[in-house]
């Protein structure tokens, strides 16, 4: 669970002193420590970090502050294959970076990530600077975000739709143009399945 900056400090400083000392702060060390002349501004730290989880406070005991073991978080490791613009077409440029996803962002086929320059799928919450998941399928749905190859190696950031022996790759930006292009002119590298944004 999210932590303020001073509790974070808090924890930290009682993890060092558990691992220096082999016991915990009292309230009163912690206090002097960070300065905080009121046993009851600390007690109140305290508790906060036991409800979000960090903390056992035994009951009566001036060292009864106790670390808990976070479970380790599971997550899976993808490539980060470069960058793609979502407003015009752009190289996908492979990098040797990998992005470690929750394991429900990841089905059975491989999947991968590539950053979003532009916002023509703005209407769809995909801003530039966010990574889109990509799923390795080459039979999307009409309505999918595909990531499309187009002739002259260029990649695309769009919805599809099969229109006879066209395929309109439609941007959700009313700004953006959509692009019609012949059926065998489109080779379909995967199916967005998800979206991940950084706001700092």
């Amino acid at each position: 669970m999210y932590l303020t900056k001073r509790q974070k400090e808090i924890l930290d400083y009682v993890r060092e002193h558990v691992e220096g000392n082999g016991y915990a702060p009292t309230l009163q060390e912690i206090g002097f420590h960070f300065g905080l002349s009121s046993p009851a501004t600390v007690y109140k730290h305290i508790q906060l970090l036991v409800q979000k989880g960090y903390l056992r406070k035994a009951p009566h005991q001036g060292r009864g502050i106790q670390l808990v073991d976070p479970e380790p978080v599971r997550t899976v490791e993808v490539p980060l294959l470069g960058q793609m613009a979502a407003g015009r077409p752009i190289e996908a440029l492979p990098t040797a970076e990998t992005v470690n996803l929750p394991p429900d962002f990841v089905g059975r086929k491989p999947t991968y990530a590539l950053r979003v320059r532009g916002n023509s799928m703005i209407d769809e919450q995909i801003r530039d600077g966010d990574l889109v998941i990509v799923e390795d399928r080459t039979t999307p749905e009409d309505g999918e975000t595909i990531i499309a190859l187009l002739p002259g190696e260029e990649v695309a950031l769009r919805k599809l739709y099969r229109e006879g022996d066209k395929i309109r790759l439609q941007p959700t930006n009313p700004a953006a143009e959509p692009l019609l292009v012949d059926k065998d002119d489109v080779r379909v590298q995967g199916v967005v399945v998800g979206v991940m944004r950084r706001y700092r």
